[in-house]
């Protein structure tokens, strides 16, 4: 990403994004102040340089998934191999490496406690390096944004 600037334009494009992922271009560009072709371009080359997605952000729960979960993993020796693949996981929506006790984080999404089980006993131990976890269930969400905004 070296040639994508993180100018204020492109800052103020991120925000409101952040604010409503379905604003036009349009909307945008009049906000903003520019033309909703120049809009399009800094979105797209925000798009395709990693700096920013644009997804819908769902309710596990009204969709049918009973159980969130997020799994403390302890791991031997390199952390990248474990964490590629815990990423290939389909229900692992969230992997990050973190200093403390747990070397990876995993969160799970799940149809019920079965699934959690099934997952964590022959999908996450059985990944080579893993060497324990440490599960964490969901009971509420209280807070979740996306909205923080720009440095």
């Amino acid at each position: 990403m070296t040639d994508l600037a993180l100018d204020d334009v492109n800052k103020q494009i991120i925000e409101h994004l952040q604010r409503d992922g379905r604003m036009s271009y349009a909307g945008l560009a009049k906000i903003i102040g520019l033309s909703e072709a120049a809009v399009r371009q800094r979105v797209q080359r925000l798009l395709d340089g990693g700096m920013m997605q644009i997804v819908a952000v769902t309710d596990p729960l009204m969709l049918g998934f009973a159980r969130q979960a997020m799994v403390g993993v302890r791991v031997t020796g390199d952390l990248r191999p474990v964490a590629d693949a815990l990423a290939q996981i389909p229900e692992v929506d969230y992997v990050v490496y973190c200093a403390g006790g747990y070397d990876l984080l995993v969160e799970l999404v799940c149809t019920d406690d079965e699934h959690l089980l099934t997952l964590l006993n022959d999908s996450i131990r059985a990944v080579p390096g893993v060497t324990g976890t440490e599960t964490f269930m969901y009971l509420k969400l209280a807070k979740q944004t996306y909205a923080w905004g720009t440095r």
